[in-house]
C-alpha cells in the first residue's frame, strides 16, 4: 500500500554529519569503575532509593522505585557495592545536582537470577505492568514512562501505530545503528505492541538517508511478517522525528493544541523503546543499557557504543579516543544534538535513560549562544521555518517582557524547542532559551497557583466544618430548649422557671394564713 506524504509547515534541510559516527560498527563501552545513577531519569515523579550505603547489588537489581504510575524504576547496571547516595551533577537544563546512587563496580558483572517468563497468556494490562517493572521509558528523548503511555493508548483505542525511526537531528546515529544491528528485536517489540494496543495498521517510518537501516528492517519484517505493517521511507527534513510532525507527514492529521495523539487514535513509539520492550517481555531483562552516539569535531574516534546506564562520560570519551587537543581548546559537551541538545557542565555527568548522544564540539559555530545579540528586525524567517506554525518573533517579545498571559495566547506550550527559529535568526537571538525560560516561569507560577488553590480549598473546607459544627451545636441547644418548654409550660410567652426563694416565702405566707384562719372564732 502506497502512502501519500503530507509535508508539515516549515522545517530545515541540515547537514546531517552522521557519516563520522557510522564509519565504524557498533561497539561495547565496557564497565566503568563506578556507576552514578540519578533517582529520576524520566518525565514524572522521582524515585526513592530502595538500597542503603554498603549494600551489595547485582546487575538488574531494583535500587529505586516509586508507586506512582508516572514513574519508572531504576535497576543496577552491574554488580558492586553502593558507596554513596548523595547529590551529584546530572544532565538537566538547570545545571543543578540531584540525588544519585553511586555503585563501586566489582568487575564481576553478576546478574540477578532471571529466566525468560511465559507471557503468552498474559493480558495487555499484565504486559504493561511487566514493562513498568523493567523500567522502560521512551528512548526517543522525552523519557516518558512507557507503561503510562501504553495504558492511555490502550484505554483510548488505537487505529494507527507509528514506529519512529526518523532520527532527524544532525550527528545522532544511535537509532540508525540500532536498526542495522537489532532489527529483529524491533519487529518483536512491535509484535508485543500489537498485542497491547491492537491497532488497525502499523507504519514504520525511516528517513531516506538511512538505506542500511531500511534494508535491515525490511528483511526482519519479511522473516517475521506482521499483519498490516509496512516500512515507509520518508523525506529527510528536520524535525521530521517530532511526534506531531511525523503524524502530519504520514497521515495528514494535525493534533490540535492541548490534545495528544491518543485523542486521534494514533500512537507513536521509538525504535529504541521497541527494543527495550522486547528485552523486558521476551528476555525478562530490565533497562540497564542503551546505544549512545559519541560524535563531533572534538572527539578522536566518533562512533556508537552500547553503554551501561550510570556510566560517567569521561569513561565513554576515553573509549572514543579522548578529546582532540584538550590542552589548547576545551571542547563543549552537549547531551543530544546541536539543535535540541543540553549543555553539560563537565564529563563527570553520567549516562541516563534519555542519553542518546554526546556531542563534543571544538568549534562552537553550530552551538553559538552569544551573551549579546542584535535586536529583532522583524524579518519573519523564524515564522517561516517553525514546524508548529507559531510566531516566534511575537513570542520573543512577550517572553522577554515576562508577559506570561500573552505567551500562552500565542501558544507557547506548543513550542517543541526544535531550534529552527534560532538557527535562521539573522540577529542571532537565542530564541529557544527565551522560550524555555518562559515555559519554566509559567510552570512555576502554575505550580504556585495550584499550591495556593489547595491551601484555599483546605481553609474553606475547615471553615465549612467549623460552621457546620457550630450549626449542629446550636441545633442541639434548640432541641434541648424545646424539650424544656414541653416539660415547663410557658407563661406570657416566657418559660416558667421555679424560684426557690419565692416558693419558700409563699409557703411561709400560706402557713401564716392557715394559722390566722384557725384563730378566728
Amino acid at each position: 500500500m502506497s502512502i501519500k506524504f503530507h509535508p508539515f509547515h516549515g522545517g530545515l534541510h541540515l547537514d546531517d554529519h552522521k557519516a563520522m559516527s557510522l564509519s565504524q560498527g557498533l561497539q561495547k563501552a565496557g564497565l566503568p569503575d563506578r556507576l552514578i545513577l540519578p533517582l529520576k531519569q524520566h518525565t514524572g515523579d522521582a524515585n526513592k532509593a530502595q538500597v542503603s550505603v554498603g549494600d551489595r547489588v547485582l546487575r538488574g537489581q531494583l535500587i529505586a522505585d516509586n508507586p506512582s504510575p508516572l514513574s519508572a524504576p531504576i535497576h543496577a547496571s552491574s554488580s558492586g557495592t553502593v558507596s554513596d547516595i548523595c547529590a551529584h551533577p546530572v544532565p538537566h537544563p538547570s545545571g543543578l545536582s540531584d540525588t544519585c546512587i553511586v555503585i563501586d563496580v566489582d568487575g564481576k558483572d553478576e546478574s540477578m537470577t532471571t529466566k525468560p517468563s511465559d507471557i503468552d497468556d498474559l493480558s495487555p494490562w499484565k504486559l504493561v505492568e511487566r514493562i513498568r517493572q523493567a523500567g522502560v521509558v521512551g528512548l526517543g528523548g522525552a523519557a516518558f514512562p512507557n507503561s503510562a503511555k501504553l495504558s492511555r493508548g490502550n484505554y483510548f483505542g488505537i487505529k494507527t501505530l507509528i514506529i519512529n525511526g526518523a532520527e532527524c537531528e544532525p550527528y545522532i546515529s544511535c537509532d540508525d545503528m540500532l536498526m542495522q544491528n537489532y532489527a529483529g528485536d524491533i519487529i518483536c517489540g512491535i509484535d508485543y505492541l500489537h498485542r497491547i494496543l491492537t491497532p488497525l495498521n502499523t507504519l514504520i517510518a525511516i528517513e531516506d538517508n538511512k538505506p542500511e537501516a531500511i534494508a535491515s528492517i525490511q528483511q526482519a519484517l519479511a522473516a517475521n511478517p506482521l499483519k498490516h505493517t509496512q516500512v515507509i521511507t520518508i523525506p529527510t527534513i528536520y524535525p521530521s522525528g517530532g511526534e506531531k510532525q511525523l503524524i502530519k507527514i504520514l497521515t495528514g492529521k494535525e493534533i490540535p493544541s492541548g490534545k495528544l495523539a491518543f485523542d486521534s487514535g494514533l500512537f507513536c513509539q521509538n525504535v529504541g523503546t521497541c527494543t527495550a520492550i522486547t528485552h523486558a517481555l521476551r528476555d525478562n531483562h530490565s533497562l540497564i543499557s542503551r546505544i549512545v552516539t559519541v560524535s563531533g569535531d572534538g572527539i578522536s574516534q566518533p562512533g556508537n557504543w552500547v553503554t551501561r546506564l550510570g556510566t560517567p562520560l569521561d569513561h565513554l570519551i576515553k573509549r572514543a579516543g579522548g578529546y582532540k587537543n584538550p590542552q589548547t581548546n576545551r571542547p563543549r559537551l552537549i547531551m543530544g544534538g546541536p539543535m535540541m541538545g543540553l549543555a553539560l557542565p563537565n564529563d563527570q555527568v553520567s549516562v541516563v535513560k534519555a542519553t542518546n548522544s554526546i556531542l563534543v564540539m571544538q568549534q562552537p559555530a553550530e552551538l553559538q549562544s552569544p551573551q549579546y545579540h542584535h535586536e529583532c528586525v522583524r524579518c519573519g524567517r523564524c515564522a517561516e521555518v517553525c514546524p508548529t506554525k507559531l510566531l516566534p518573533q511575537q513570542l520573543y517579545w512577550h517572553a522577554r517582557a515576562k508577559n506570561h498571559a500573552r505567551c500562552e495566547e500565542y501558544h507557547l506550550p506548543d513550542c517543541i524547542e526544535c531550534g529552527c527559529c534560532a538557527a535562521v535568526c539573522p540577529s542571532q537571538i537565542p530564541l529557544v532559551q527565551y522560550f524555555r525560560a518562559a515555559k519554566s516561569d509559567i510552570r512555576a507560577v502554575k505550580k504556585a497557583q495550584i499550591k495556593s488553590d489547595r491551601a484555599r480549598t483546605r481553609f474553606e473546607a475547615r471553615e465549612k466544618r467549623l460552621l457546620l459544627k457550630k450549626q449542629q451545636e446550636e441545633e442541639r441547644r434548640r432541641i434541648k430548649r424545646e424539650a424544656l418548654k414541653k416539660k415547663n409550660p410557658t407563661v406570657a410567652g416566657e418559660q416558667s422557671i421555679p424560684d426557690p426563694v419565692r416558693a419558700a416565702l409563699e409557703r411561709v405566707k400560706a402557713k401564716k394564713q392557715a394559722q390566722a384562719d384557725k384563730q378566728q372564732p
